[in-house]
C-alpha cells in the first residue's frame, strides 16, 4: 500500500523503508504513511461497495468469478 500511488495507481518497483516521502512519475508527492492510509481507505470502500475481498480471488474459490456490485432489480 505504500508503493502504490494513490493518485494514478502506479506501483513503484523499489522503495526502501528509509524513504519516507517520494514523488511518483505523475507528479504527485507522497508521505509514505499518508499514501498507505489513502490506499487502505480506498480498498475498504471498495469492499463496502461490492462486498468483495481486497485480494483477487483464486480459481479454486467458491464461484471462480470476481465479485461485482449487485444492483437491485426494479420493476418497469
Amino acid at each position: 500500500s505504500t508503493k502504490l500511488c494513490s493518485a494514478c495507481g502506479t506501483v513503484q518497483d523499489k522503495l526502501p523503508l528509509n524513504v519516507r516521502e517520494w514523488t511518483c512519475g505523475c507528479g504527485a508527492t507522497h508521505d509514505r504513511d499518508v499514501n498507505a492510509a489513502c490506499n487502505i481507505l480506498a480498498a475498504g470502500l471498495a469492499v463496502t461497495a461490492c462486498g468483495a475481498g481486497v485480494r483477487p480471488q483464486r480459481e479454486s474459490s467458491r464461484m471462480g468469478q470476481p465479485a461485482a456490485k449487485q444492483e437491485p432489480l426494479t420493476a418497469k
